[in-house]
């Protein structure tokens, strides 16, 4: 029976399970049930994701990101944050790092438990997308923040449907095969709002999503002018801040910084996985 050295971590509340994973103990066929196992909620650790970290022949760490359903997804910002800081607090990257993601190569910088992540070039800018759903239509944006997610701006975010009609668009016919994150925000202040988030991989409402951060920010830039950096409220509470460069046709020099937090270290038994 093996015992897998493992950190809990969180970033704004969405949390993660993270393993050094350069020297590998769970074999690749095997990933996607070791994920769902670890990440369920009451019968194993309970995360939002989990966090492969494993070697890199060009810059600090490659990694590998899975949802609690596991599927593999291309970026998360939340835990690219908290990936970061881990590598700094295992010696295996200092304080100004870079590591691989399928989303392309992206750089950070820790400093204490504040983590700012350089995010990727938003891709795919649709604005005013019009989604049909039963009985009623939902008019929205579109971007790839490494990641796909659809962003609504609604006068009462604790009234938002964020379950029923985030699963609905999430599955909806225009994002298949892959989907879709959905996000609804309402502008709270001057350079604020405030973001509640459907993900796709954890099937739920998250009490934050960092690329749903960035992608809500940019919206709210673009539909309300605002300018950098924006101050995202998840559903956590907590304190966000998206850093951009405006261009004529879009954005570039995208950030995301907040607190990554340390939660406990332990061992996985893997009496529940075998």
């Amino acid at each position: 029976m093996a015992h897998i050295p493992f950190w809990k971590m969180h970033g704004s509340g969405n949390d993660f399970v993270l393993i050094d994973h350069r020297r590998p103990v769970v074999a690749e066929a095997e990933r996607c049930g070791f994920v769902r196992a670890v990440c369920a909620r009451k019968i194993g650790v309970g995360a939002d994701g989990l966090i492969f970290i494993e070697p890199s022949a060009k810059v600090d760490f490659g990694w590998r990101f899975f949802n609690a359903d596991g599927s593999e997804a291309e970026m998360c910002g939340n835990g690219g944050r908290c990936a970061a800081r881990f590598a700094l607090l295992n010696g295996i990257a200092r304080e100004k790092l870079a590591f691989e993601t399928l989303a392309g190569l992206i750089h950070a910088e820790v400093k204490g438990r504040q983590v700012k992540l350089e995010m990727g070039a938003p891709q795919d800018l649709k604005l005013n997308l019009t989604i049909p759903l039963p009985g009623q239509t939902w008019t929205g944006h579109f971007i790839n923040t490494g990641v796909p997610h659809m962003v609504f701006m609604v006068p009462d975010l604790e009234a938002a449907p964020v379950v029923e009609v985030g699963r609905a668009i999430r599955y909806h016919s225009l994002f298949q095969p892959t989907g879709t994150n959905v996000n609804f925000f309402e502008r709270r202040g001057p350079q604020e709002i405030a973001l509640r988030t459907y993900e796709r991989g954890v099937e739920d409402e998250t009490l934050a999503c960092g690329t749903g951060a960035v992608a809500a920010a940019l919206i709210a830039a673009y539909l309300e002018d605002l300018s950098s950096p924006v101050i995202v409220r998840p559903w956590s509470g907590e304190t966000l801040k998206v850093f951009f460069d405006r261009q004529d046709h879009g954005f570039a020099a995208v950030s995301l910084e907040g607190e990554a937090l340390v939660v406990y270290q332990g061992e996985l038994w893997t009496e529940e996985l075998q």
